[in-house]
């Protein structure tokens, strides 16, 4: 990953250049002050998806999920915690697809809950399917080795 990594402001959309061993010493925006990680998953929408899964040099680990959807209800706490445990070195978003009906369509997501795990842009896994703490852990460590 080199000596620096780039990570956009969820808040501003700003990209922030941090030194690699500073990641998880809570890095702040350099424009609007706030954390670059909340340990909370962001919520993305045609507005900050491209961005965010193509300026970031972490992972982004994405949620392709709708309010309707039970399995999605019933993983989302999960999704919350391991937002905790793997920022900084993982983003975790969330998509509603019912609101962002383009970009489910683009990525050909058919089922819901559907994770897809980006690095610049390209998509590295997807898994569908309800899963729970330690096997989204355990799934997205074993593509980026968190």
């Amino acid at each position: 990953m080199g000596d620096s990594l780039h990570i956009v402001c969820a808040p501003c959309g700003a990209v922030n250049r941090i030194p690699a061993s500073r990641l998880g010493e809570s890095p702040q925006c350099g424009k609007c002050h706030r954390p670059l990680f909340s340990a909370h998953p962001l919520e993305l929408n045609s507005g900050n998806f491209q961005a965010q899964i193509t300026r970031n040099d972490v992972p982004v680990l994405v949620d392709f999920w709708a309010p309707w959807c039970g399995p999605c209800k019933m993983m989302a706490p999960a999704f919350e915690q391991a937002a905790a445990q793997l920022e900084p070195r993982v983003r975790l978003a969330k998509l509603n697809t019912e609101n962002e009906q383009a970009i489910a369509g683009r990525f050909g997501i058919r089922s819901i809950p559907t994770l897809v795990l980006f690095r610049k842009g390209r998509e590295l896994a997807r898994q569908s399917g309800t899963l729970g703490l330690r096997d989204i852990l355990r799934w997205t460590e074993s593509y980026t080795h968190a």
